[in-house]
């Protein structure tokens, strides 16, 4: 049985662990933010907590003690009174005074509450995480089950393991990690760099990969979303170095069939069998290779340089970053939305079920009821401290995760005929923007004609004016250029068609929500499927909840940005349909639902087991089915020939018997639409009887057919076709149209007899360009390989994206969606399939304020080598082949812009903790205040100076504040200018129309009485002398004009 101390040392530990103080070589996220304030957390948590949890019960070991004393004298008073010769050696006294004697109440209660603390936090911990843990305890009539699940007597209630935790799976945390060696912080530390290292400006990269198992290596490992995953190191890659002579260091993440013992033992037993195979593989590439060996030779040096720590004297640097790498990748997925209440509930229940157990309690002795609920007063008091603490910390994380976050840059991609032409002359000479034209639209194959000049190098602003379509980006220009030319316009939000945002998708949702709020028409989006092509990170155990968590936060903030009669289409496979259709009914409504559109995107199928799937989902939902309106869909100009072979004065028609076939074709069926057509063949006129005849077919309700036999007989003999609707069998028929059309239809033409045998009439049946959406949606236009693979191939030949959509399935949703001048919205926005749907319904449409427009948001690295490039070649022509226009004729005229965001890593990375050296002195002068300050105020009160919580103080100047902001793929910080104005214009909502060229000015100031202003500060400033333009002056001016709702309800007034 374990002692007091065990248990002791057992809940310190999974303390240290909840608060991250037990990886101290982790200086990541969350991690270094802790380690930053590990001294002051741990005494807390060793000193103050555990000397709390002694003195509640020392307390308790009092009170029972003295409930035994008084129960001693009881029993001797009453031994006394029944006249015992010698009543302390009564059996009931020598009893109670034995347990006094050895009295150890306090260490066995001690042992129960620290078993019953590391029971209750153990269920709802686990790496980083706080959520109900699965726990395999049968229920019984005495105990329920582990966890009750929040229920309010829904007909149908969805739940899952993270519902109530934001999945926080950023651009940051990803399998693929690069980082340069000559930035590791130990290596600047000190000149340690330069011990004997022969170093140069070159980076020293190393990139760390999750590659595919070799085929047939592991083919009998079938994981399973309960079987843990772990980093191996690739057996027959473990490392290479790539043609620029960098290192490249591959694993697997995968189940593990050699995994023995603890998890996390064995995790780190991994990452030293991984750190030695890496150098023995380095050292076997040194031998082996004759041009890079010194390079390989550099690289050993480096990495084997020794950084010890408390707990592991051998550790090297490459230890660290192994040891890094795989915790960046397996923690720190989810933030509690509201931990301190979750865990309050669960503490309750947990003392109910597991605590006071009633069957347990009937019939007991008083004393021993009252030893209950005392020790239940003390598990819950130590166990709401720890909850406070635990929800500071979560808080703090979710107050970063939720704070809208910083527009890090903004661009503007717009074509030539959109740019001043005062601007020419320093785009012809910019050469980065030359080079990006001549990779992305080949320019140094355009030779001199009839319709434009040659090119040259430099440009020539003949070239520029002759080449409107060639889209401008805004990167490759200072930012005295770019405010010239966003000064030029009148009204920048009717220029612009397009935005792109690169970040996490619900940091973007959530910055964009004042400025979109209900402006969006049709929300479309591609999310990850969740199969093994294109599995999201996530906890292991917890596959599919982890990505309900990811889809239901961004479809509810992405529904604030749909208009009342907007549509949310989400495209999905069946691995995640049926839970993902549940999500959407409970964020939208079930009412809501529209339509599921089953579209075959793969026919050859994809290769299973039992049946090839060769289809994929588009749930469509209404942010209000009463206000919704859909779009009928366009027929294809071929299909519309086919369907419609032949062409009139009105427009294209077929030609179909009038006569009825099928179900209700007997002339009993419709009574009123059996009547004779009469042919003049001299005139070629077709006509009806007249309206007399038609009536005395049917006099008495009945049918007269010895007047239609006379009626026959008279018209044949006048030389004319008498036509009955007689079907094959010869049994008498219908028409399809009444007498009063039939009439009007000969009378137009629209009707005519054919030469048959018998002649028969016609009907004209004109095409409908558009018909009604179908639910099964088939053919060439939405196969995703010849309209998708292979479509973004001829645009960017040597791309690495997986899996793009159709385009004529994403047209077609659109055109459902959204009508002329709508706005689209897409928060998986991929390689871009939305954008360029988009921009070919919009060469369809004139004018321009008929054109649709879009909102893209992505957080891969593929937004600047697959999503824009593939957007900017979209507008320039409409056809491509291995990576070149086809023609150069069809550009269109487009201005989109680019906004990249401040990530949570980035958030975390810029939190400092300032020092108070008072506020420290009265903490230790003040036990209860240092602890209350512990438990609620410390994260939030020491970092509110922090730059990613806007730092006040350093906002002097708007154009010149900075942060660490994160490389992408890369562990290198760079301090970057944040642009403060495009931030605060999302942040109000503002509708930007001008903004003009900063100004800069020198003035002069005096201080003047003002008796407007209270006694005690009676002065206030005021300008001495007038105001000077300076380039260099320190008061900085720049004029921004715009508007914003008067109610958010209404966002267009």
């Amino acid at each position: 049985m374990p002692t007091v101390e065990d248990l002791r040392k057992r809940f310190i530990e999974k303390l240290k662990e909840m608060f991250r103080l037990d990886q101290p070589d982790l200086d990541f996220g969350f991690f270094r933010i802790m380690h930053a304030n590990a001294s002051r957390v741990q005494e807390f948590l060793e000193n103050d907590l555990v000397q709390t949890v002694s003195d509640v019960i020392a307390d308790f070991d009092e009170a029972e003690r003295h409930e035994l004393e008084l129960t001693l004298a009881e029993a001797l008073e009453t031994a006394r009174n029944w006249g015992a010769p010698k009543p302390e050696e009564a059996q009931k006294v020598k009893e109670i005074q034995a347990k006094i004697d050895s009295f150890d109440e306090q260490r066995r209660v001690e042992v129960e509450i620290y078993d019953h603390l590391n029971r209750f936090f153990e269920r709802y911990y686990e790496r980083g995480d706080f959520l109900s843990r699965r726990y395999y305890a049968r229920e019984t009539s005495s105990r329920a089950s582990p966890f009750a699940i929040p229920y309010n007597g829904e007909e149908v209630k969805l739940h899952w393991a993270n519902a109530d935790q934001y999945y926080i799976k950023s651009s940051d945390y990803f399998s693929n990690c690069t980082f340069d060696l000559w930035h590791a912080k130990e290596l600047r530390q000190e000149g340690i760099a330069l011990r004997g290292l022969e170093t140069d400006e070159a980076p020293l990269k190393v990139h760390f990969r999750v590659v595919e198992a070799t085929e047939g290596e592991h083919g009998n490992i079938k994981a399973t979303i309960d079987q843990k995953r772990y980093f191996v190191l690739h057996k027959q890659r473990p490392v290479e170095l790539t043609s620029d002579g960098e290192l490249c260091v591959n694993f697997e993440y995968r189940p593990d069939p050699e995994k023995s013992g603890q998890e996390t033992r064995w995790r780190k037993q991994r990452n030293i069998e991984s750190v030695a195979q890496i150098f023995a593989s380095l050292e076997k590439l040194a031998s082996e290779t004759k041009e890079p060996a010194r390079r390989v030779t550099e690289y050993l040096r480096v990495l084997r340089t020794a950084l010890p720590t408390d707990t592991n004297a051998d550790r090297t640097l490459l230890s660290k970053y192994v040891d890094q790498y795989t915790e960046r990748n397996t923690a720190d997925y989810f933030i509690h939305k509201d931990l301190e209440n979750f865990l309050r509930r669960e503490l309750d229940f947990y003392i109910k079920n597991e605590v006071l157990i009633l069957d347990h309690i009937v019939g007991s002795e008083s004393v021993h009821i009252k030893r209950s609920i005392v020790k239940i007063e003390l598990i819950r008091t130590i166990a709401l401290k720890i909850i406070e603490f635990l929800s500071q910390l979560e808080s703090f994380q979710k107050n970063l995760w939720m704070k809208k976050k910083f527009v890090v840059e903004t661009n503007y991609c717009l074509t030539l005929d959109r740019v001043p032409q005062e601007l020419y002359s320093e785009i012809a000479n910019n050469e980065k923007q030359c080079e990006e034209w001549i990779h992305n639209f080949a320019i140094d194959e355009i030779q001199s004609s009839s319709e434009t000049a040659a090119f040259t190098n430099p440009l020539t602003l003949a070239f520029l004016r002759r080449n409107q379509g060639l889209i401008l980006d805004t990167r490759w220009f200072s930012e005295s250029f770019k405010t010239r030319l966003l000064a030029s316009y009148v009204d920048i939000e009717a220029e612009c068609e397009g935005l792109l945002v690169h970040s996490e998708n619900f940091q973007a949702l959530n910055l964009l929500r004042n400025r979109y709020r209900e402006q969006v028409n049709c929300a479309y989006t591609d999310p990850p499927y969740n199969t093994n092509a294109s599995q999201i990170l996530y906890k292991n155990g917890y596959k599919h909840s982890s990505w309900l968590s990811l889809l239901k936060d961004r479809i509810h903030a992405a529904r604030y940005l749909l208009r009342s009669d907007g549509i949310a289409q989400i495209a999905i496979d069946d691995t995640e349909f049926h839970r993902l259709r549940s999500v959407v009914g409970e964020v939208h409504g079930d009412t809501n639902h529209i339509a599921n559109i089953v579209v075959m995107h793969n026919p050859s199928g994809r290769d299973q087991s039992h049946i090839a799937d060769s289809h994929e989902y588009t749930i469509i939902v209404a942010k209000d089915i009463e206000s919704v309106k859909t779009n009928r869909l366009k027929l294809p100009e071929k299909e519309l020939k086919l369907k419609y072979p032949k062409e009139g004065k009105t427009g294209r028609y077929k030609e179909i018997p009038l006569r009825r076939s099928g179900s209700g074709a007997q002339r009993e069926d419709r009574p009123f639409m059996y009547f004779p057509f009469v042919h003049d063949p001299r005139t070629n006129e077709l006509s009806v009887v007249t309206s007399e005849e038609y009536n005395n077919i049917y006099v008495s309700n009945r049918f007269n057919d010895e007047y239609v036999e006379t009626l026959e007989k008279e018209y044949l003999a006048k030389g004319f076709k008498f036509i009955l609707p007689i079907r094959e069998d010869g049994s008498r028929g219908r028409w399809r149209l009444g007498y009063p059309a039939s009439k009007e239809g000969a009378e137009s033409g629209n009707l005519f007899m054919k030469e048959t045998s018998p002649p028969t009439i016609y009907q004209k049946k004109y095409a409908n360009e558009t018909y009604l959406p179908k639910s099964l949606w088939v053919g060439e236009r939405f196969d995703a390989s010849s309209k998708g693979t292979n479509l973004l191939k001829s645009m960017l030949p040597n791309n690495d994206f997986d899996y793009p959509k159709s385009i004529g399935a994403v047209e077609d949703m659109l055109r459902i969606g959204s009508s002329a001048g709508g706005l689209i919205l897409d928060y998986f926005a991929g390689s871009g399939t939305t954008a360029h749907a988009v921009l070919n319904l919009n060469r369809e449409a004139e004018p321009r304020s008929h054109q649709r427009r879009y909102i893209l948001i992505e957080m891969g690295d593929h937004f600047d080598t697959v999503l824009k490039p593939r957007i900017k070649k979209a507008v320039y022509s409409p056809e491509w082949k291995s990576g070149k226009p086809v023609s150069r004729e069809s550009n269109m005229s487009h201005f989109f812009k680019c906004i990249r965001l401040e990530s949570y890593e980035d958030t975390l990375n810029n939190i400092e903790f300032d020092s108070n050296e008072v506020r420290l002195r009265l903490l230790e002068s003040n036990p209860s205040l240092r602890e209350d300050y512990m438990l609620r105020y410390w994260l939030h009160e020491e970092s509110q100076k922090s730059q990613s919580l806007l730092n006040i103080d350093r906002f002097t100047d708007p154009t010149s504040y900075g942060m660490k902001i994160k490389k992408s793929g890369s562990d290198e910080l760079t301090t970057r200018t944040i642009d403060l104005i495009e931030t605060f214009n999302y942040l109000i909502g503002l509708r930007v129309r001008r903004m003009s060229i900063p100004q800069s000015f020198t003035a002069s100031f005096e201080k003047v009485p003002d008796p407007d202003i209270p006694n005690d500060r009676n002065q206030r400033l005021a300008l001495k002398e007038d105001i000077h333009s300076d380039e260099d002056g320190q008061y900085w001016f720049r004029a921004i004009e715009g508007w914003v709702p008067r109610d958010v309800s209404s966002p267009d007034n």
